[in-house]
């Protein structure tokens, strides 16, 4: 009889995990992309910034590059714009953890 409640309190118990499974989908912060502000912190400060340094260089040096391109065409301006200070804006003016302004707009 004792192996028969054992398994009978395992399955109920096993059975409330799985159904108060949803209940905790409802404490992620909606304005988080991983659900938690201090794990969205954490990836911005180690992989995303430096990947923003990085796309800020190599946009300097593309814009470089592209020179002969662009100056005949006019369009320095725009090039270096989005080369470089978009890549520059998204890495040291945005705040740490805030995904929300990615540069996936119009402007």
């Amino acid at each position: 009889m004792s192996g028969v409640i054992r398994r009978a309190w395992a399955v109920a118990v096993l059975a409330a995990s799985i159904g108060g499974a949803p209940l905790c989908a409802h404490a992620e912060q909606p304005d988080t992309v991983s659900g938690d502000r201090a794990t969205d912190m954490v990836v911005d400060a180690v992989v995303m910034r430096p990947l923003g340094l990085v796309a800020t260089v190599a946009g300097a040096a593309l814009t470089v590059v592209a020179l002969p391109f662009t100056i005949p065409s006019g369009s320095v301006g725009r090039s270096v714009h989005e080369l470089v200070v978009r890549p520059a804006e998204y890495t040291f003016k945005r705040p740490l953890g805030d995904f929300s302004d990615s540069g996936e707009g119009g402007d």
